[in-house]
């Protein structure tokens, strides 16, 4: 177990290193931060103080190094566009943006294993044709188009809220909209038009995964020893369908928290995705670099808390 966790640690570095370098190439090859900060009609003398100040006048191995030990420290430098420290942008944007993902794959799970379960152990029943067809509906769909959909029935015809994030409550430096009235109707819509596709997703992986699991000899045998049906779908084979549902789960919250930015682009959701798509449209570098620092390091410690996660669900690869 110690050796397994060191690997994948290992691996995290690796990776991690691998993004600060491509996080780092963005300030080198895509615009000019000092053009950016001081304008077109800045003086020569201004733009060498400002380049000595930034340390843009160093060897690029020593501002790399310089990069990764701010990196580290959380420290990505000045806002472009906002004038303020990335780190407190990020800051503030996080909560909405993983309360929105988690909140989108708690609904995703509770509602996909069921419907995966129930299609599985009923798939000639009529229901069970209707569900498959409606999740490939789901998956086929793109995000944008569910949101727009979403917004045009239950906001214009319906009156439900979709803009923002509606009433908040602070602990702190962290802040939620799922304690109040008005945070839990904002969140609605832009929650299903992220859940609807893992939904989709999760119902069918958990289908395939179920109707294999059944035809194994182990769940022959248990039948022919009397088992109770409900005991050897709920606790034997559902329980060896898991294992394939917890990675694509695990791969589609980091997914989510990364790939948001187009559903808070559409509700407004003021969150780190929309953060970054200002920071595109106005070659904020630093933002840019930040984010992709960070959703990179949200990946690697999803996937391993998906690998140990393995250990609790398969008594095999503790034996190995």
């Amino acid at each position: 177990m110690l050796t397994f966790v060191l690997k994948r640690l290992l691996q995290a570095v690796i990776v991690m290193l691998v993004v600060t370098l491509i996080a780092f190439l963005l300030f080198q090859f895509i615009g000019d931060p000092v053009t950016q900060m001081l304008g077109q009609e800045a003086t020569e003398a201004d733009r060498i103080a400002l380049r000595q100040s930034l340390g843009l006048d160093e060897p690029l191995w020593k501002q790399y190094g310089t990069f990764v030990v701010n990196a580290l420290h959380g420290e990505f430098g000045t806002s472009l566009r906002q004038g303020a420290p990335v780190a407190q942008l990020l800051a503030e944007k996080m909560p909405a943006t993983l309360e929105l993902a988690f909140f989108s794959a708690f609904v995703a799970t509770l509602i996909g294993i069921p419907l995966g379960v129930f299609v599985a152990l009923h798939k000639d029943s009529m229901i069970a044709k209707w569900l498959m067809g409606l999740s490939l509906l789901g998956i086929s769909l793109p995000t944008f188009f569910i949101g727009i959909l979403l917004i045009l029935v239950f906001s214009v015809w319906l009156g439900w809220p979709s803009y923002g994030r509606g009433e908040i409550v602070a602990f702190g430096k962290w802040t939620t909209g799922l304690l109040t009235a008005d945070g839990l109707k904002h969140i609605i819509l832009p929650a299903a038009t992220l859940a609807i596709f893992q939904i989709a997703l999760v119902m069918r992986l958990v289908r395939s995964e179920m109707l294999e699991t059944l035809r194994s000899d182990f769940i022959r045998f248990a039948h022919a020893r009397g088992i109770p049906k409900s005991k050897i779908f709920y606790k034997h084979a559902l329980k060896n369908t898991l294992l394939p549902v917890i990675t694509i789960t695990g791969l589609q919250l980091g997914g989510i928290i990364a790939f948001s930015i187009v559903t808070e682009t559409v509700f407004q959701w003021p969150g780190m995705g929309l953060l970054f798509i200002q920071a595109v449209q106005f070659a904020d570098i630093p933002v840019m670099a930040a984010y992709l620092c960070l959703i990179s390091l949200i990946f690697v410690v999803i996937n391993l808390i998906v690998d140990l996660l393995y250990f609790l669900v398969d008594p095999r690869l503790k034996a190995d």
